[in-house]
């Protein structure tokens, strides 16, 4: 069975998403200028930021950038990520660093358009809630379908980018 754009699939857990095959996500989703998409992930696990990188290198075209600190992904915002995916507890393994949403905030104040979706182990809807407060894009809790959320995610910060590029070339009403 081969799902494409334009049709629904559920995960594992219920939920709804577009079905654009994940190997064809980045072709659906070419920036204007056909770069490819360049995600920032960002997380202090290791294991699960190799695991992250991994499934996104074999199963898109996109462009990865990892970094296991807050710290380092704020030094790199130079190289243009169109979407950052962020740990909401980025000091786990230092206490002095930088936790997520002190990331979080330091991303939008320097680049408001950038999309960060943040991901946390805590299935807790006032982290979710105070995560949308600061801005972030979407709230994801890491399970065994974090990838499949992520794609719908990152299928979504598109869709709405592309909604929001046709709505800017509509002529103005007099």
């Amino acid at each position: 069975k081969r799902n494409w754009v334009g049709t629904w699939s559920a995960c594992d857990d219920g939920c709804f998403f577009p079905a654009v095959p994940i190997r064809f996500l980045s072709e659906y989703y070419t920036m204007k200028n056909d770069q490819k998409i360049k995600l920032f992930l960002v997380d202090d696990d290791a294991v699960f930021l190799k695991l992250l990188e991994i499934e996104y290198l074999r199963n898109t075209g996109f462009i990865i950038e990892t970094y296991p600190t807050g710290e380092l992904c704020i030094e790199n915002l130079h190289h243009k990520p169109d979407v950052i995916v962020l740990d909401y507890h980025l000091n786990g393994m230092d206490n002095t660093a930088m936790d997520g949403m002190k990331t979080l905030d330091n991303i939008k104040a320097r680049h408001p358009d950038i999309p960060v979706v943040i991901l946390s182990a805590q299935d807790d809807i006032d982290v979710a809630l105070n995560c949308m407060h600061h801005k972030a894009f979407d709230y994801l809790v890491k399970n065994k379908s974090a990838f499949v959320h992520l794609h719908n995610a990152i299928t979504t910060i598109f869709n709405y980018n592309k909604m929001e590029e046709k709505w800017h070339q509509l002529p103005l009403a007099v």
